[in-house]
């Protein structure tokens, strides 16, 4: 894989997801994984943009001042890497995501995060309709269980599941946190 002309783009990486106010999630690695591909990216020096929910909702756990609002440990912005602030599930509505990624002359986007279903897939989702080729790191995401509208519950791994079926069906190339490690990793070795 090349990566002139791509970045990395974490969606949502905030500890609010581990409070007792949020559905049960099934991906145990998504913070190793996510961690692994962001330390891998920095160590080749390439650009990384994070994506924080900045909810408008009095309530929610997510909204600017709440603990719930900050990075999850690991995935604060280091100095030079922009936050791209939302409040809607694409990190391309009302933000300045599409102008940023044109004045870096990126054309291909990485995304990972939470939750697969909502942010993750609308930005990919967006991005692609937008003209980016959009990769998404399939096990650096995570997802809800949700309630099915009829008493019943459909289990987290099943909707990431779907998801990203069909965004690997239509919007997106996806990959794993290990084919991004190694390509990262061939990539430096052919660079030297």
């Amino acid at each position: 894989m090349n990566f002139a002309q791509t970045v990395l783009l974490p969606v949502d990486m905030q500890q609010a997801f581990d409070g007792p106010s949020w559905p049960r999630r099934w991906n145990g690695a998504v913070d190793r994984n996510g961690q692994a591909i962001l330390d891998a990216w920095r160590s080749r020096g390439l650009p990384v943009i994070h994506v924080k929910h900045d909810s408008i909702d009095p309530g929610s756990t997510l909204r600017p001042g709440q603990p719930g609002n900050a990075f999850r440990p690991g995935f604060e912005p280091r100095d030079g890497e922009p936050v791209v602030s939302k409040s809607v599930n694409s990190a391309f509505i009302g933000t300045d995501l599409d102008l940023r990624l044109k004045r870096l002359g990126v054309r291909k986007v990485v995304v990972f995060g939470i939750t697969t279903d909502m942010c993750v897939s609308t930005t990919v989702r967006t991005g692609a309709n937008l003209g980016y080729e959009m990769i998404l790191v399939e096990d650096a995401c995570d997802c809800f269980d949700l309630p099915d509208g009829q008493g019943g519950t459909i289990p987290a791994r099943t909707s990431h599941q779907a998801h990203v079926a069909t965004l690997r069906f239509e919007f997106a190339r996806v990959l794993t946190t290990q084919e991004i490690v190694e390509a990262l990793g061939n990539a430096a070795a052919a660079a030297a």
